[in-house]
């Protein structure tokens, strides 16, 4: 007979992509034979941050593009409304609360919402995702939350449902952290029981994700300018580097800790081709996401497999990697079966502060030499980079500044560095006396930073990043004038204004042919938003 399970995924408009591991776990528990539904926060307005994607127009990182024109819109509905529907419509046996660092808070506001509608018996409430699992200190507290799954959840979710139908004491759940009941003297009964963690799941065992349960808007994505139907395709779990500023080394030490087996995994090439067919012929998908944190991480027998299996999918994908896995051989491999957009990360310029703070140890004219390969076989190209390290000043964030100079990407972006639980750059921040173990941090405003530096103050970095792309494709001639354009007063808006229209018309690449839309029309929507900001200061 089953239970049913409703996960509460809370998200903000602009961070498209659907969430595989909720849609994996859907498959998985349906198989199982319980009953699934989603409660979705990415269509409301929710007052939680800002539009992912849409600040990344805005700042010219990404080729402009309007989910408007595939009819996707931010609902008129309440969310608090929704929620109440959604309890009385389910009445769920279990609540699976999926959550990153950045929406904890959302996703407590939605359970104190819910908690509002009497549900006929106590229901348990789990949470899960990076943060449950770097910080389960922090989520166990909450005393909406009942249990917190450390690492992953496919056995864990499996075994608590099963243990929920059957009414019996689920408190040994693997992977978990379960408050239990204790002795009547405690003041407070609460009492943590701190299951071990199994080993990493085979994820070769695993079926294709569900996407039943998710609207039809969350299978859409921008992409160079187009909004395409597109979902995530998982090849490799985990991640072989160590960058300090990513969770894969605390995720590495935690496994190796608890287990004897490594989280770094990589699924059979005849199950991703399985999934491929699915997508493409009963989904209906336009574009493939592949999710791999560095996707290149294969050996050539690995990666030739691949080619043969995407030869016959014939669909553009995007991959992301770093500029040391690439050569000329599997660039134009990879072209020759539809690779489209690729992201590499370069992070910092400074290869002396790459190497210490990040661990990042590759040589600043390597990198340049390998990012000119993806356009010898015409594939298009972003780079990511980061700043408001620890340690950094301003006059180091231009040295990534001139190091992008030398690469001819189509795209290139500056994000706030941010130190999120489970990341060893976090501890370091911690150390320093830059942050506490509590705050919680987040990238949707990161604008500003969270780390209060006085040799790089917030205001500087917010200065960098605003004009972060007009110095790296402007030539210097025009640097003084960028340099005004950094401050937000009348006259130095006004100026970033004419040169973000200027970027717009010289350096922004076309977007992929799209009917729906696109670089045109931000254009046209963009010199309107600057007419009307200018009446208003008038």
């Amino acid at each position: 007979m089953g239970i049913k399970v409703l996960f509460i995924y809370p998200n903000t408009f602009g961070m498209n992509m659907l969430p595989p591991a909720i849609a994996l776990f859907s498959s998985l528990l349906k198989r199982e034979g319980h009953q699934v539904e989603i409660f979705d926060t990415t269509y409301h307005s929710m007052d939680q941050g800002i539009d992912s994607d849409g600040s990344k127009m805005d700042k010219l990182q990404v080729v402009p593009y309007d989910m408007s024109k595939r009819g996707i819109r931010l609902k008129n509905t309440s969310w608090k409304d929704d929620v109440h529907k959604k309890i009385k419509e389910v009445q769920p046996d279990l609540l699976a609360l999926s959550v990153t660092e950045d929406m904890w808070e959302l996703g407590v506001e939605i359970l104190r919402e819910i908690k509002k509608y009497k549900i006929k018996n106590k229901v348990p409430t789990i949470c899960g995702g990076v943060f449950a699992t770097f910080a389960p200190e922090i989520v166990i507290k909450e005393e909406l939350i009942d249990i917190v799954c450390v690492g992953e959840g496919e056995n864990a979710l499996i075994d608590l449902c099963k243990k929920i139908e059957k009414k019996v004491d689920y408190s040994d759940v693997t992977n978990c952290w379960v408050k239990t009941i204790g002795p009547k003297y405690l003041k407070n009964r609460n009492v943590i029981r701190k299951n071990p963690i199994s080993k990493p799941v085979d994820i070769n065992e695993n079926p294709i994700i569900d996407v039943d349960q998710f609207e039809e808007n969350r299978l859409y994505r921008p992409m160079g300018g187009t909004v395409y139907k597109m979902l995530p395709v998982e090849t490799i779990r985990g991640c072989p580097y160590t960058c300090k500023f990513c969770n894969s080394p605390d995720q590495i030490t935690l496994y190796n800790k608890e287990t004897d087996g490594g989280f770094f995994r990589k699924k059979r090439i005849d199950l991703v081709e399985k999934e491929l067919i699915h997508f493409k012929e009963n989904l209906g998908v336009e574009y493939n996401y592949f999710w791999a944190d560095t996707f290149l991480a294969m050996n050539k027998k690995e990666f030739d497999e691949f080619i043969e299996v995407y030869s016959k999918i014939n669909l553009p994908f995007w991959v992301q990697t770093r500029p040391e896995t690439i050569n000329d051989y599997k660039m134009k491999k990879l072209a020759s079966v539809g690779l489209d957009r690729m992201s590499f990360g370069v992070e910092h310029g400074n290869e002396e502060f790459r190497a210490r703070i990040l661990d990042r140890r590759w040589s600043n004219k390597d990198i340049i030499e390998k990012l000119k390969i993806p356009h010898k076989y015409g594939v298009k190209y972003s780079v990511n980079n980061i700043t408001g390290f620890p340690h950094e000043t301003k006059k180091l964030a231009y040295d990534t500044i001139e190091l992008n100079r030398q690469f001819d990407s189509d795209n290139q972006n500056l994000t706030t560095f941010v130190p999120f639980h489970g990341t060893p750059l976090r501890k370091m921040c911690e150390d320093l006396g830059l942050i506490k173990p509590e705050t919680i941090t987040k990238c949707l405003n990161d604008d500003d930073g969270v780390l209060n530096m006085p040799q790089y103050p917030p205001h500087e970095i917010k200065e960098i990043k605003k004009c972060f792309n007009l110095y790296v494709k402007f030539p210097k001639n025009r640097w003084k004038e960028i340099q005004r354009a950094e401050k937000n007063d009348k006259e130095g808006n006004k100026i970033f204004n004419n040169l973000k229209e200027e970027f717009l018309e010289k350096y922004m690449p076309a977007p992929n042919a799209d009917p729906h839309g696109g670089l045109e029309d931000f254009i046209e929507h963009d010199k309107r938003t600057k007419a009307s900001q200018e009446q208003a200061l008038t």
